[in-house]
């Protein structure tokens, strides 16, 4: 499922595709799935943001001046195989008509999801509603993720709840814990252990937003970019989807299990679950 780094190079890649471009129409057959798209009709695109893994298009009138407020946002999730493409295909599930030409929203599994509606109104959305700061934002501090990792439960749950940190997906949580060392299933950590897991968080996401993101297998459902090309973040990956390999740091084989429903990689050497009492 594309991440916060996937997501944010989506946003770079198709910024300069919508940017200024008034909407004409939003082509699809699933108005359960892609709610009130309609509104977006007649629309200009006054700014592509990101909030954790959902992408954002402000609009505005399109005879609004250039630096007027924007009055709606389309929400997009990619889902777990949605992205956007310079070309349609036997996966399109949407047509994005702009002044300037098509774009396409193809997504093979269909679990993708739009939405239209009023800045700030995601009552419809709670992950999203709910959602904790950004990984590479000022708003996420050392002493607040601190605090709540002191009273949570198993630490990789807790990731992937997008409340501590936004935008934590299951690659970069498995491989964020790899670096700090940190057991997945780790309860209430200390003040030491958070501060390392906060700033391996930092450091992965960082980094995997710079190489484009993880595209991993070559099958259509795959992420990678509106251009066709792929992200490069999977050839730095230390654990996730490494079982059996050696972990490149201390040499012993990395395990797979599941937590959570997800698929979880750690080193049993490197990552060893602390059973003290904190």
């Amino acid at each position: 499922m594309p991440e916060l780094p996937e997501v944010e190079t989506t946003r770079r890649k198709i910024e300069p595709l919508l940017l200024g471009r008034t909407i004409l129409e939003v082509q699809h057959d699933a108005p359960h799935k892609y709610r009130d798209t309609h509104l977006a009709a007649g629309r200009r695109v006054t700014g592509l943001s990101r909030r954790g893994k959902y992408l954002m298009l402000h609009l505005a009138a399109a005879e609004a001046a250039t630096d007027s407020p924007h009055d709606l946002e389309f929400i997009v999730h990619l889902g777990m195989t949605g992205g956007f493409r310079l070309e349609g295909g036997k996966h399109t599930r949407v047509t994005l008509r702009t002044d300037a030409g098509d774009l396409y929203f193809d997504d093979p599994r269909r679990f993708g999801k739009m939405a239209v509606v009023r800045p700030g109104e995601y009552a419809g959305m709670p992950t999203l509603a709910a959602m904790g700061p950004e990984p590479l934002s000022a708003d996420f501090r050392e002493e607040d993720f601190a605090a709540m990792a002191a009273q949570a439960g198993a630490v990789k749950p807790w990731l992937l709840s997008q409340k501590p940190v936004s935008g934590v997906g299951n690659i970069y949580a498995d491989e964020s814990l790899w670096m700090a060392g940190l057991h997945p299933t780790q309860t209430r950590l200390t003040r030491e252990e958070a501060g390392r897991l906060y700033h391996a968080v930092r450091d992965v996401m960082g980094r995997a937003v710079e190489a484009g993101g993880s595209s991993l297998g070559k099958g259509e459902g795959n992420y990678r970019q509106h251009d066709g090309l792929s992200g490069l973040f999977q050839h730095a990956h230390n654990v996730y989807g490494k079982g059996g390999e050696p972990c490149p740091r201390c040499g012993t084989p990395i395990e797979k299990s599941v937590v959570a429903q997800r698929g979880t990689h750690h080193c049993p050497q490197c990552q060893p679950l602390r059973r003290e009492t904190v």
